[in-house]
């Protein structure tokens, strides 16, 4: 049987089909390929089409034994989301409703679904629980939160249980450099430090070096793309062992302020690196980190690169190597 990876061609689902595969599971990848790269997909059966689209659907479950599905297919520029939301309600919330009619109908009862740190919105604690009030400050996380209450009525209703993962801010590529990120257009810290090392940008923007931080720059929780995916792997063994519906945070569990990144991304690249300081984003907290001693707990999950130098490392690798990203 196999497991189903919507979203297997972006940044994160590239990197769970890898792992995926190296588990020996049989994996079939569905991408419309609007934001990600068929280079990108390192094996498995490929589906190009749209999850809006039932027919498309319905070809991909009937050629298919699916067991489970790992589902990733989102946007999630949160700006963009603010200036378009029903661009998000209608790709992120309609998709994922009728991907889930579908696993109704051919009986699949098992799901994985990337979710995201932006379902809390302001923090009311650092580190952030599981159990910390959820209320969105953008449209891309209220649909994220509402996925997450669909799942949970259809669990009630049919039996699908489901496992979210809330993320925080995913970096670095595989150690192979066999993949990596590729973003257009690219909002992540680090690519965007790396590709000022590479001379691709002029600068890097420091938004704001007056919060109440040890260097005034903002702190933020970085977690290797590689530990996400195996945090997917590990949830899905859960689901086959019988385990209950239930939601997780997935993160490095200390922060890093922009300022630290930069000067690593020095060290680590051996470039100069310009950096300018500019007045602060509306809505950006001081610090956002959080705590993933839940999944540590309940499924041994342990982060391999926890190291913000290692993550810088495996990212530079795979930028300096493919300077234009996929299209090299």
């Amino acid at each position: 049987m196999a497991i189903l990876v919507t979203g297997g061609a972006g940044y994160i689902g590239s990197h769970t089909v890898l792992e995926l595969l190296e588990t020996r599971e049989e994996v079939v990848v569905i991408d419309s390929l609007e934001k990600g790269h068929r280079k990108a997909v390192p094996g498995g059966a490929f589906y190009c089409g749209n999850l809006c689209d039932e027919g498309f659907l319905d070809k991909v479950f009937r050629e298919n034994k699916i067991e489970a599905v790992v589902h990733f297919a989102a946007y999630s520029l949160v700006g963009e989301s603010v200036m378009d939301p029903l661009k998000y309600y209608n790709n992120n919330v309609i998709g994922t409703l009728k991907l889930m009619t579908k696993l109704k109908e051919y009986g699949v009862k098992k799901i994985v679904f990337s979710s995201t740190a932006a379902v809390y919105g302001e923090p009311e604690n650092i580190p952030i629980l599981e159990s910390d009030r959820t209320m969105p400050a953008n449209p891309y996380g209220e649909t994220k939160l509402a996925i997450e209450k669909a799942l949970m009525w259809a669990d009630k209703a049919y039996g699908i249980k489901y496992v979210s993962l809330r993320y925080f801010n995913a970096a670095g590529a595989h150690p192979s450099g066999r993949i990596g990120e590729d973003h257009n257009p690219e909002t992540h810290l680090i690519p965007l430090v790396l590709m000022t090392a590479l001379g691709r940008r002029e600068s890097i923007s420091i938004f704001g070096n007056d919060y109440d931080t040890p260097d005034g720059t903002c702190i933020r929780d970085y977690i290797h793309v590689t530990d996400l995916a195996n945090a997917h792997v590990l949830a899905l063994e859960y689901l086959r062992n019988g385990g209950k519906s239930t939601v997780y945070n997935l993160g490095n569990g200390q922060g890093f302020s922009v300022s630290e990144v930069i000067n690593i991304a020095r060290e680590v690249t051996g470039a100069r690196i310009k950096a300018i300081v500019s007045e602060r984003r509306p809505g950006d907290p001081a610090v956002l980190v959080a705590s993933s001693e839940k999944i540590k707990r309940e499924m041994n999950w342990q982060p391999r690169y926890n190291d913000l130098h290692t993550i810088i490392e495996t990212a530079w690798n795979w930028h300096r190597t493919h300077p234009g990203g996929y299209n090299e």
